[in-house]
């Protein structure tokens, strides 16, 4: 049994959703065709003060969705090429987002999800939908029962050297236990084989 994530799920404190992430499914309707994948790895973006956030920059026009309301998508361009998904968060008026950054496939995936714009590319997530509602609309998070344990772990966010102080910050958080995370944990034993287990049939 499947449920989409309610508004109220996402109206608080990115550091408070992002670890409740884990687990739930990000699904992507298009053309009648359902892609799915397990959030396994997310960084938490908390507001104007996190200097690795872009809210930390004020309100732009780039920025202005983090300002609107929770249970929204914000989704940007990187380095040209690559589409990045973010969950909008907290209150109306503060800006704060959760980037998810890995995916186990779970449906109809047929490239790998193991990178933020990995991800973005295998559901076919692109700047169409910025802003798009979460809570209504073809792009949604759900849980599915029953839910698979998960394996909580933290680590600073990755490529924020930038942010000072910021970016020693505990504020990714993985499933431990996944093998698609985008970058493995450091005390985390290097496995044999392929990385990958085979992507999912769709």
């Amino acid at each position: 049994m499947a449920r989409r994530l309610p508004r109220r799920f996402y109206a608080r404190p990115a550091v408070d959703l992002a670890p409740d992430l884990l687990g739930k499914f990000l699904v992507a309707e298009r053309r009648g065709r359902r892609v799915a994948g397990r959030i396994v790895e997310v960084e938490a973006y908390v507001g104007p003060e996190d200097l690795a956030s872009h809210a930390a920059r004020g309100l732009t026009p780039r920025t202005r969705v983090m300002f609107g309301p929770p249970g929204h998508a914000y989704v940007y361009l990187i380095y040209g090429r690559s589409f990045l998904f973010n969950v909008v968060c907290a209150r109306r008026g503060f800006p704060a987002a959760v980037l998810v950054r890995a995916l186990e496939p779970a449906e109809g995936v047929r490239r790998t999800t193991d990178g933020p714009g990995k991800l973005t590319a295998a559901l076919g997530i692109t700047l169409a939908d910025n802003a798009r509602d979460l809570v209504d609309g073809p792009l949604w998070i759900e849980e599915r029962a029953p839910a698979a344990a998960v394996a909580v772990a933290t680590t600073p966010r990755i490529n924020v050297d930038y942010a000072g102080d910021w970016a020693a910050e505990p504020l990714r958080f993985v499933d431990a236990g996944s093998h698609w995370l985008s970058r493995r944990l450091p005390d985390a034993p290097r496995r044999r084989g392929p990385r990958h287990p085979p992507l999912a049939a769709g």
